[in-house]
């Protein structure tokens, strides 16, 4: 008795713990900052989220911003000459003290703006790029509706302070997805030195180090790091982004506007929950069929996936999507093979999906019916060559009889006048 005690009791713990540790798995980390989220980057999942529509002052992490334009629009190896502003604008702020008419490479600027966020290297690359802050500001804001910032305003390049300057966890978030699509941003994130070489005004270089702790402290570290950026000031309190990937998925975690410097720990948890609860599933391959669509009753096409499609679900599942699809009719219409001719909507539950584009896998012209006015021009035809024929002796016979009169009339009048 005492021994089915006792084994009844260990299993009870046991499963007790069982229990409590899926628990555990399954709840997402608490985060004390007003604004977080946490992304799958490659679908734009959102995998927790508080408040992730509220704007804040983000601090730096609007640095985020501006090295994605840069990438963009610049090359590595260009030379840029610092103006008088940035040195004005960022004494007394994070700088890496560049002086006014020093020649450094965007490389360069890139390197100190997210190794120690300097404000000095975000003007001058507005300036690069744009001649004036203001006008890079205005970029700032175009490239953040394009894409899909809802609560997001720009002021400048580096996020110091202003009560205009403001965006939402989920707006961060989205900026980190488009920047980390960038190899350069995990190059320079990823490093712990870097040496500016001499140049005009520092004839001996000028080194820097990375200040992410995630980069030099193991107990920070978090695996499949790529790439993050910080944000503090009195007013703006703590923000904080970054990306890692791990077995072929990416995550993204963006936190704003928080009162604790806790964000390093906290997205060691964010990650470690949406690695641990979430998988980033294959549906269809570039290419690949994935259905036969009727043009028309004697002909059906196979239409192929325009890109990689993915789905994100709860490990565990097995859930696959569904999608609907509204019949349109192509049998009028022209298309050559890989031209996208509509596009497919996924649900997964109640949950929509992102579409996936459909590509013809042929070509096809529809075939012109025969006009009318042919058969009708044709049949005209024969009708006028019957009515010519039957004409012509008509007219053969009326000249006859017009010939014949004349000389009737022409022996009266000799008969006269004889």
């Amino acid at each position: 008795m005492k021994k089915l005690i006792t084994l009844l009791s260990s299993l009870l713990i046991t499963f007790s713990i069982n229990n409590t540790l899926t628990f555990a798995a399954s709840t997402p980390p608490q985060v004390c900052e007003d604004s977080a989220v946490l992304m799958d980057a490659t679908t734009g999942d959102i995998l927790f989220s508080k408040n992730m529509d509220a704007a804040y002052p983000p601090a730096s992490t609007t640095k985020t911003m501006t090295a994605l334009l840069t990438l963009e629009q610049c090359k590595f190896d260009s030379v840029v000459t610092v103006g008088k502003n940035p040195p004005k604008i960022a004494a007394g702020t994070s700088n890496i003290s560049l002086v006014e008419g020093e020649q450094v490479t965007v490389k360069d600027l890139l390197y100190g703006l997210i190794f120690q966020s300097g404000n000095d290297c975000a003007e001058t690359l507005a300036e690069f790029i744009s001649g004036t802050s203001a006008k890079f500001a205005d970029l700032m804001n175009k490239r953040a509706k394009e894409l899909g910032c809802e609560n997001t305003n720009f002021v400048n390049p580096s996020g110091l302070y202003n009560i205009n300057h403001k965006t939402s966890a989920k707006d961060l978030a989205l900026i980190m997805r488009e920047l980390s699509k960038h190899p350069e941003f995990k190059e320079i994130s990823t490093q712990r030195y870097y040496v500016i070489p001499p140049n005009n005004k520092y004839p001996k270089g000028h080194p820097m180090s990375n200040e992410s702790k995630i980069v030099n402290y193991k107990s920070y570290a978090i695996p499949g790091y790529e790439g993050s950026k910080t944000g503090y000031t009195k007013e703006s309190l703590y923000s904080f982004t970054a990306v890692a990937s791990r077995n072929g998925q990416r995550l993204i975690v963006s936190l704003v506007h928080g009162k604790q410097n806790a964000y390093n720990s906290e997205t060691q948890a964010l990650f470690n929950y949406g690695f641990d609860n979430f998988e980033l599933v294959p549906l269809y391959k570039k290419g690949d069929k994935v259905l036969d669509y009727k043009i028309t009753d004697s002909l059906t096409i196979p239409l192929l996936a325009a890109d990689n499609y993915f789905f994100v679900r709860t490990k565990g599942s097995e859930n696959v999507p569904n999608y609907s699809l509204s019949h349109i009719d192509l049998k009028d219409k022209s298309f050559k093979t890989g031209d996208k001719l509509l596009s497919l909507d996924y649900k997964l539950g109640d949950k929509n999906l992102i579409p996936l584009d459909l590509n013809s896998s042929v070509d096809y012209a529809p075939k012109i019916p025969q006009k009318k006015t042919l058969a009708v021009n044709k049949s005209s035809k024969i009708k006028y060559y019957i009515i010519l024929i039957l004409f012509i002796p008509i007219l053969f016979f009326a000249y006859i009889i017009k010939k014949k009169r004349y000389r009737r009339k022409r022996y009266k009048r000799y008969q006269r006048y004889r």
